[in-house]
């Protein structure tokens, strides 16, 4: 059943890249998996709520698939799996997504706390990195301009805005949150390694870029931020 998956959402990725390809999609696999091995939970639904998590996603195929979880459903329905199986990994995709979590949604069960967890993951660290390059150039925002700040609205989140001016903007008003979104042990310890790396490379950009009313920024954004819990 997993290996039919990994072939049906590859399938449906195939023209994805925009940071939340089929690459995407198994990295949030293996490190769900690995964070399974830690946990109490059903693996066999962990491995197909990560593989699924993204296949109604609202920036790659609207908000009437997100609403309806068109995608999942056909592709569950193609496995054979049992209503049990469908039902839990279901209520899975529908929780999974930072902005659903903004918005106070959230998965309750350990599985899918475990895929929210990694795939939140592998929007921080050095792949996070990456893939906001990717997004940048995909839509044509510049990575960095020192005259553009982020938005204390969506910091603070008061605005829901999607779209960030530049690719630092970015980092301030969502990566750099993420660390305390997780829900699992086994996230929280991943995503703070994966935090210190987006510190670091932000401080290097900022004094290559010659920018050090930036690095102060980062470091009052840091002080104020670093302990939320959202």
């Amino acid at each position: 059943m997993i290996e039919k998956t990994k072939q049906l959402v590859a399938e449906l990725m195939k023209n994805e890249d925009s940071g939340h390809g089929m690459d995407h999609v198994m990295r949030v696999y293996a490190l769900a998996m690995k964070f399974a091995q830690t946990e109490t939970c059903d693996k066999n639904i962990v491995a197909l709520g990560a593989l699924l998590h993204d296949v109604d996603d609202y920036k790659l195929f609207g908000t009437k698939n997100q609403a309806e979880l068109t995608n999942t459903r056909i592709i569950l329905d193609k496995l054979g799996a049992d209503n049990q199986t469908q039902q839990k990994v279901l209520d899975i995709v529908k929780t999974i997504g930072y902005t659903k979590r903004l918005k106070g949604i959230f998965p309750t069960s350990i599985e899918g706390k475990i895929v929210s967890d990694a795939d939140m993951c592998d929007a921080a660290g050095a792949m996070g990195i990456i893939r906001t390059f990717q997004y940048s150039i995909k839509f044509g925002k510049p990575f960095f301009n020192k005259d553009i700040w982020p938005d204390e609205d969506i910091i603070a989140g008061r605005s829901l805005k999607k779209a960030s001016d530049t690719a630092v903007c970015h980092f301030f008003e969502k990566l750099l949150k993420l660390k305390n979104f997780m829900l699992t042990d086994s996230g929280k310890q991943e995503a703070a390694e994966r935090h210190r790396a987006f510190t670091s490379f932000l401080r290097q950009v900022f004094r290559e870029e010659n920018a050090p009313e930036w690095e102060e920024y980062l470091d009052k954004y840091l002080e104020k931020n670093e302990e939320i819990e959202l």
